[in-house]
């Protein structure tokens, strides 16, 4: 009897991590281990013996920190980060202040067609990134685009949106098109848990609209806006659909135009796994880095503000 309870205790204790098995495994084949053999290809490279023929002519030997050395002073790589940055300045502002716009006229009591806003803003989250990069591509032709046919035939100047400058308004056009609707369901889900007490109090005060919207709605969903900002700096620096898509519509963008196009050219195209996977833990590592220091800043200013 006692045996019995015994075991079923056991089993009792051991359901949780029976559960968590499948998530385990899918965690370590899919994450854990490519990372791993990631991090081991970044400390090695290939030797060649004589003239690279025959067996055992290229072999595989330690490298130390060689290839993060070569990553780290390759000017091609610290010029896509460099593109990437200014792209994300544009995007990341954008994108946000238009999601809380956004969210912030759908809170209103005063919006019609709620739903239907809310689906149409939404809805280009949902096309996947290839496709409306490509949609996109296509309006920026000048041979194709009715834009530019519109421009034409009023006799309007027809800028040229895939050339120089004005390639990063039209990439970062296609990232806020595609993002903001997600952002903004973040945001607007996190405002509709605000209680109604709160508003009803407010207009009691004699607060209007606008006072509400920006003393009440905005501070109350502030850690909404801390995660969408974490997402987007992440989508950010993994940069990529975007302008591979657009690459063969123009020569403005090249194989490296991004670190994660450049991590791509070299292992696939030049063959360097070794240093492509140096580069793609350095990547990696920026990414965390900036992550962990921005929401660091964000939650001590949050206690900050908390002590006050």
């Amino acid at each position: 009897m006692k045996s019995t309870a015994r075991r079923q205790s056991y089993g009792v204790k051991g359901a949780p991590y029976a559960f968590l098995v499948p998530a385990t495994i899918l965690f370590t084949l899919f994450f854990a281990l490519p990372i791993g053999y990631a991090l081991w290809l970044s400390f090695h490279k290939v030797k060649v013996s004589g003239l690279g023929l025959g067996s055992g002519a290229r072999k595989e030997v330690w490298a130390g920190l060689e290839n993060y050395t070569d990553a780290l002073t390759d000017s091609e790589l610290i010029n896509g980060a460099l593109r990437v940055l200014g792209y994300g300045c544009i995007v990341v502002p954008v994108m946000l202040g238009l999601a809380l716009l956004f969210a912030l006229m759908l809170d209103s009591e005063k919006v019609r067609l709620a739903p239907f806003t809310r689906l149409a803003i939404f809805l280009p989250y949902a096309i996947p990134g290839v496709v409306a990069a490509l949609l996109w591509g296509f309006l920026y032709l000048p041979d194709v685009s009715p834009f530019y046919f519109v421009l034409g035939k009023l006799g309007l100047p027809q800028p040229d949106l895939l050339d120089g400058g004005p390639l990063y308004l039209a990439l970062s056009n296609i990232a806020v098109w595609g993002g903001t609707g997600f952002n903004m369901i973040v945001i607007y889900t996190s405002l509709q848990a605000i209680p109604a007490e709160v508003y009803e109090a407010a207009k009691l005060d004699g607060a209007t609209p606008a006072q509400i919207a920006l003393r009440i709605k905005i501070p109350m969903v502030a850690p909404s806006l801390v995660l969408t900002f974490f997402f987007s700096i992440i989508a950010t620096l993994q940069v990529y659909n975007e302008p591979t898509t657009l690459k063969p519509l123009t020569n403005s963008v090249s194989t490296t135009w991004s670190p994660l196009m450049k991590v791509y050219r070299d292992a696939f195209g030049d063959g360097d796994i070794y240093g492509a996977a140096a580069q793609a833990v350095i990547i990696a590592f920026a990414t965390l880095l900036l992550s962990f220091g921005f929401l660091r800043a964000a939650n001590r200013r949050q206690k900050q503000e908390a002590a006050r």
